[in-house]
């Protein structure tokens, strides 16, 4: 149970290697106390709608992180002949729960002004903000830049506490950057003060005959910085709670005296070591208004007393949206004609300290989708919709409470240039179909009582869903660019060929081969930069084009979410049977419900996904070797779409 965590970064292998407990874990205790107040006024054309509303969070959690320690290679070999690359961990006699606390103040005010007999309109205005994030025992410790220099100093402060604390006295571990605070203030300036949101909307019947309408609207919706966003940003945070990491050198040295990396003996280096660097957290000081505009714009039609079409158009805009990263201490690059160049050689920006996580409001997004919905009311014992959208969604970073919340996308991008890696989202899903209905089956009158039990009451229905598959990235696995950040799941970027198709046409018939890896190269630079240039030492093939480098610490060409997965295709069916029980009231009734999921057993796949690093998208290992094996290769089933399954209910319905 106490074995640690493993992690190996290339070759395609998982980094869940370990024991029962020795992966972070987290406790949550959260209270919210909430008061609303709602009224209404109409006067002649006009209804007002205002209110207000109080809620005070109470979030208390407790995170063990990495509590058995996490022992990371750099690939397989690396592992066999143990020779890890670092060690990180959390001292359990350090741990303890954060007891976060905000308020949140909100008001409103709506008047829906009917202008004309076919035109009302929606002229709206809501406040709404939240008092800075604190600590009930002033347990927050953020560095004030992430660029100041050594922790632990006073010229200029660095680390910023909630409370003076002094963790090398309270935990007895050695004094170092990081173990003291420089000064006391809050967690970060309220961006939140002046959230007033305008929300505009009308509704317009052209044709003045009830069968046309027309709707649209605009409105500001705030991101309020709630507690949860910084459970992983405080949780670590030095010097609250000490988390330390070991890499390089002194790592070897002291593996050579406690022997091995087995249970157990990796906390000592942290403890006793001066060269284990505490991990600490960075918060944006001064962070600007983070909110989304939203618009849309329907036509709706009923075509006959059942059936109404709805044409429509929705958009979006994301202002200042949070990015959240595991470790952002890193080399930092230099924009060469080439691309972004990481300098041979070069420091972390903070040498004085191990693991930084960073949270800073430096993202935007944009989404824009058209809808088409046609629906048929029940009648005639039938009912039916169909719905399509098309939509398409970008930004700089989808993640938000952790830098790796979703396996295919990139964790903890580089913070220092978001728009490098603008592109679709995550979760971007081009196309989606969805068509339901449900036929209640006549039964002939003329039966009988026992005829009519027996032929009446049955109903079918279905679902079924065609989606566009969600994006993934290629990668170069583990640290070609020698950034160092060990928190965090690291990454290179290949090149693309031009003009060269990223996805097998043929994948269903090649063992699921899903990416097509010879479309993918090292990158490369001009022979003139060669002296800037790292090697890739098992590059393929060996020599680079003619008048090019080999150049492992440039990023690559190949842009974020460039592939989309293959699409999910989805049936769902139930039959049901009614037996209305007269006798108890006119309304009783049993149901008996047989529900089949994924009726066609149709197999539905997410793409091959960077995930830590080490995910079957990573079309090369960091020295260069092409990875091989299953990568490109489609292995994890897609979430909701699981092999057939069939499952009988009686529901009783009064």
């Amino acid at each position: 149970q106490t074995a640690p965590r493993l992690t190996i970064s290339s070759d395609n292998l998982s980094d869940e290697f370990g024991g029962v407990n020795s992966g972070s874990h987290y406790l949550h205790a959260w209270n919210s106390y909430q008061f609303y107040d709602d009224a209404n006024w109409t006067h002649g054309a006009h209804s007002f709608k205002f209110g207000a509303g109080v809620e005070r969070e109470q979030y208390n959690p407790t995170a063990f992180q990495n509590p058995g320690g996490r022992w990371k290679f750099a690939d397989l070999t690396s592992f066999l002949t143990g020779v890890p690359k670092s060690f990180e961990a959390g001292l359990p006699n350090t741990v303890s729960p954060r007891e976060m606390r905000q308020t949140i103040v909100s008001g409103y005010i709506q008047d829906d002004w009917r202008f004309r007999p076919n035109l009302t309109l929606n002229l709206g205005l809501r406040y709404e903000m939240a008092t800075v994030l604190h600590d009930a025992q002033g347990k927050f410790g953020s560095l004030v830049s992430i660029f100041d220099p050594v922790a632990g100093t006073t010229a200029p402060s660095n680390l910023r506490c909630g409370t003076q604390f002094n963790a090398s006295t309270a935990f007895g571990v050695t004094a170092q950057a990081g173990t003291s605070c420089d000064s006391v203030g809050p967690y970060y300036k309220n961006p939140t003060l002046r959230d007033f949101e305008p929300r505009l909307g009308f509704a317009w019947d052209p044709f003045r005959n009830g069968k046309t309408s027309v709707r649209g609207g605009f409105g500001i919706y705030d991101v309020l910085p709630l507690p949860g966003y910084f459970l992983l940003q405080q949780n670590q945070a030095a010097p609250f709670m000490i988390f330390k990491s070991i890499k390089g050198g002194a790592l070897a040295s002291g593996l050579t005296t406690l022997g091995g990396f087995r249970s157990g003996v990796g906390q000592p280096l942290l403890v006793n070591s001066t060269q284990s660097l505490l991990a600490a957290s960075t918060i944006e000081p001064d962070p600007k208004r983070s909110y989304v505009m939203q618009w849309d714009l329907n036509v709706q039609r009923q075509l006959d007393p059942t059936l109404t079409l709805t044409l429509g158009y929705v958009g979006s805009h994301g202002v200042h949206l949070l990015m959240r990263g595991d470790d952002g201490n890193m080399i930092l690059p230099t924009l060469t004609s080439a691309g972004y160049l990481f300098p041979l050689g070069s420091p972390q920006i903070n040498q004085a300290l191990g693991v930084i996580r960073y949270v800073y409001w430096n993202t935007s997004s944009n989404y824009n989708g058209f809808h088409v919905n046609l629906e048929k009311r029940f009648s005639h014992g039938f009912q039916a919709q169909f719905a399509y959208t098309y939509g398409k969604s970008l930004d700089d970073d989808s993640q938000t409470i952790a830098g790796d919340s979703f396996g295919n996308g990139l964790n903890s991008p580089m913070w220092f240039m978001p728009k490098t890696f603008y592109g679709p989202s995550d979760y971007d899903t081009r196309h989606a179909i969805s068509i339901n209905g449900l036929w209640d089956i006549p039964a002939p009158k003329s039966l009988g009582s026992i005829g009519n039990t027996a032929l009446g009451g049955w109903e079918l229905g279905g679902i079924f869903t065609i989606n566009s598959g969600v994006p993934t990235t290629p990668i170069i696995a583990d640290d070609p660019l020698n950034l160092g950040n060990t928190g965090a799941d690291q990454f290179g970027l290949p090149n693309i060929t031009a003009g060269c198709n990223p996805v097998n046409s043929n994948w269903k018939a090649s063992n699921l081969n899903y990416i097509n890896v010879n479309c993918y190269t090292l990158p490369t630079a001009p022979a003139s930069m060669a002296s800037q240039c790292a090697p890739f030492p098992k590059a393929v093939p060996a020599a680079p084009p003619a008048g090019q480098v080999y150049c492992a610490n440039l990023l690559g060409d190949v842009s974020r979410n460039s592939i989309y997965g293959p699409r999910l295709v989805n049936l769902d069916f139930s039959i049901l049977k009614n037996f209305p029980v007269k006798r108890i009231s006119e309304v009783f009734n049993i149901q008996f419900r047989a529900e089949m999921f994924n009726i066609l057993n149709r197999a539905s796949f997410v793409p091959p996904q960077p995930g830590s690093g080490d995910g079957n998208s990573a079309i090369f290992a960091a020295s260069g070797k092409p990875s091989g094996g299953s990568v490109g290769q489609l292995q994890e089933y897609a979430t909701g779409t699981p092999s057939r399954e069939i499952q009988f209910a009686l529901k009783f319905v009064w």
